[in-house]
């Protein structure tokens, strides 16, 4: 199985690694930077992935963590196809604003704390792409 990120070149304060464009794409919409009918698009996709996304229930290899301390990514798995669609239309909001995103693509995505149907939560290796 291959596992899949969309990422900006920005570093996440959290994970240290890039940041994901879920985040990117809420910054952008904070700053008041998006238009009217990207904005809608955006609220469309974020419920969109909040009714059909699980939301992951660990962050950390630790049992007790602090926010500080998570450090795990999320990754799509490749059989998730109507989410990677999804996905792409945040991309696209992004790239319309400048924002160079990168997909990743990893068969190791590190120590795996979650798992859904659709996603793999992992604390990377020191090799991942990430």
């Amino acid at each position: 199985m291959r596992f899949i990120r969309f990422v900006i070149a920005a570093p996440d304060p959290t994970s240290q690694v890039r940041q994901g464009v879920f985040q990117a794409a809420a910054a952008l919409r904070d700053e008041g930077a998006l238009s009217d009918s990207e904005d809608r698009l955006l609220q469309e996709v974020f419920s969109w992935f909040t009714k059909n996304l699980p939301k992951p229930e660990k962050f950390s290899r630790k049992r007790h963590s602090y926010h500080r301390d998570e450090r795990a990514i999320a990754w799509f798995k490749d059989t998730a196809t109507e989410h990677l669609k999804k996905i792409r239309e945040v991309v696209g909001i992004l790239e319309e604003h400048g924002c160079s995103v990168s997909m990743l693509t990893s068969s190791r995505p590190g120590y795996v704390v979650y798992e859904d149907e659709y996603q793999v939560v992992s604390e990377p290796f020191a090799e991942t792409e990430a």
